[in-house]
């Protein structure tokens, strides 16, 4: 096995459908990176036909212990980075309120515990949008309570909260620079 370099990218799949495709390749661009596979996240790379066939610089680490045990690397300096993406109205209303039982939701704790700065693609930002299913397009209607709880996330600190892959990509990109000493 190869060792593993240290200190690594911290990326949660959640149950969402919404540009999950899209998040998964990204995944791949990067170096470095933990993958935290929700057990709503395997129901979703199995309606897309997904496998976790990443290179060997990358872990997978699913939700199969009550106390989320993978994201203990946080408190060893083992993460510089996480990132939840896409997120669910439920996990983002999870992170809003502190609750931490999922390996998501306790990705993002753990790493605000942590001091380490994540980036949240929450899905659920606009009154009406649309999005991708295993079947084609479809139009969705967020809640106001899952619009509420995105706009409160934006105010947390070490959080980033972001609305496209557009702005995933550049938030992505300028924690790359930061890491580099470039930014």
């Amino acid at each position: 096995m190869t060792r593993l370099h240290t200190p690594r990218w911290a990326w949660a799949l959640t149950g969402s459908g919404h540009f999950f495709v899209e998040s998964f390749d990204l995944i791949r661009t990067l170096e470095h990176c933990d993958v935290f596979v929700s057990k709503a996240a395997n129901e979703v790379l199995r309606m897309y036909g997904l496998k976790l066939d990443f290179p060997e610089t990358m872990r997978v680490l699913h939700d199969k212990t009550a106390s989320s045990i993978p994201i203990g690397g946080f408190y060893h300096g083992v993460y510089h980075t996480a990132v939840i993406a896409p997120a669910t109205s439920n996990t983002v209303a999870k992170c809003v309120v502190g609750i931490s039982d999922s390996l998501p939701t306790n990705v993002y704790a753990q790493a605000g515990k942590c001091l380490v700065p994540s980036i949240v693609f929450a899905c659920d930002t606009a009154p009406e949008l649309e999005t991708m299913a295993p079947g084609g397009m479809v139009k969705v209607y967020p809640r106001p309570i899952d619009l509420e709880n995105t706009a409160r996330l934006k105010t947390y600190e070490r959080t980033h909260v972001v609305e496209s892959l557009a702005e995933l990509q550049a938030a992505i990109a300028d924690r790359q620079k930061a890491i580099a000493g470039d930014g």
